[in-house]
């Protein structure tokens, strides 16, 4: 019976898997399509004013403080990955195409997304604090970084314009609410604390909702129609390994340093991941003139995969967490399954 529950089909994976089909059936277009980025963006700013309203000052500040933890995530992000992604040259072009490796390379380049790594983190019950400042830093020096790693790394146009638009976009959406949060705090703590629903709830719908606006975008753009499925095949194993890769690179590093669990569960989330929220409109920019659907289906593919092994981690962490806090509990049950 314990071997069966082990492998019991995770329910929030489930649930990205179902988003997943259902934005390839019916994708959002139009009015639809606009209607779903504003609640999306909505539902983010939302997730952020929660996290502010629960974490205290002195915990933002010592997230702040806390300067290893976000130059290890960091460098994961910007010298680990884009290692990783040049040592992948090798499989060009025997296994993917110039064009997919392109992307390959290009995934490897963006930044850590910011929502899906701080909801992780709080649903693994790690340092949200820490997650808040590390995926939201390196969201934003990826605005600069991201496009002077192309220009070096890869052949591109050129003229890559970085727009301060961008940083003004991540401050209104994820600065804002927080600081908000943080000033609502005295009114909505003591409500927070006794109702963990509502977290949950925008935890994982911002999630959902993130994956059916990139499903969407991906249908009306036929991105699916420019490749054989030979090709997807070999692009979603070259992206697992990828990801397998950085999640033992950044479990084994958070170990070695000496990192307490809330921390290495931060590393292994913000260090991992890939945002496609960023990844897209800067891939627009870069690769002008260039099949821009074929270089972001690496990274769309990633995003996926990142979404559904990350929910499996985070559900593990936070059973081992939920274990730790009620010992009794978990004995009295192992004692029934034996």
């Amino acid at each position: 019976m314990n071997f069966l529950r082990q492998i019991r089909p995770d329910g929030f994976v489930l649930s990205i898997i179902a988003i997943a089909v259902l934005a390839s059936i019916f994708p959002a277009s139009g009015t639809s399509e606009t209607v779903l980025t504003w609640v999306t963006r909505i539902a983010i700013g939302l997730l952020f004013l929660i996290y502010g309203a629960r974490l205290s000052p002195q915990e933002a500040w010592q997230g702040v403080k806390h300067w290893r933890l976000h130059s290890v995530v960091l460098a994961t992000t910007y010298l680990v990955f884009p290692l990783v992604g040049l040592g992948l040259r090798l499989l060009e072009p025997t296994v993917v195409t110039a064009d997919l490796y392109t992307g390959i390379l290009f995934l490897c380049l963006v930044p850590s997304t910011v929502q899906s790594s701080i909801a992780f983190t709080s649903i693994a019950r790690g340092n949200v604090a820490g997650a808040v400042v590390s995926a939201s830093f390196s969201n934003i020096i990826g605005v600069f970084v991201t496009p002077l790693l192309v220009i070096l790394l890869m052949n591109t146009t050129g003229d890559a314009h970085v727009d301060a638009s961008s940083i003004l976009s991540i401050c209104a959406q994820l600065l804002l609410p927080f600081l908000l949060g943080q000033a609502l705090r005295p009114l909505v703590k003591g409500w927070l604390t006794r109702h963990s629903g509502p977290t949950k709830i925008v935890d994982r719908g911002s999630i959902l909702l993130v994956v059916y606006a990139a499903f969407s975008e991906s249908m009306n753009q036929n991105v699916w129609s420019s490749v054989t499925p030979l090709q997807i095949v070999a692009v979603v194993l070259v992206c697992i390994v990828v990801l397998a890769l950085i999640l033992a690179f950044t479990y084994w590093i958070g170990r070695a340093i000496g990192f307490p669990v809330e921390d290495r569960i931060v590393l292994l989330f913000c260090g991992s991941k890939k945002s496609l929220a960023s990844g897209l409109p800067m891939a627009s920019v870069l690769f002008v003139g260039g099949p821009v659907g074929l270089i972001v289906l690496p990274l769309l593919l990633f995003h996926q995969i990142q979404l559904m092994v990350c929910a499996v981690l985070a559900q593990r962490y936070a059973r081992r967490a939920e274990a730790r806090l009620s010992p009794d509990k978990d004995d009295a049950q192992s004692a029934l399954a034996d």
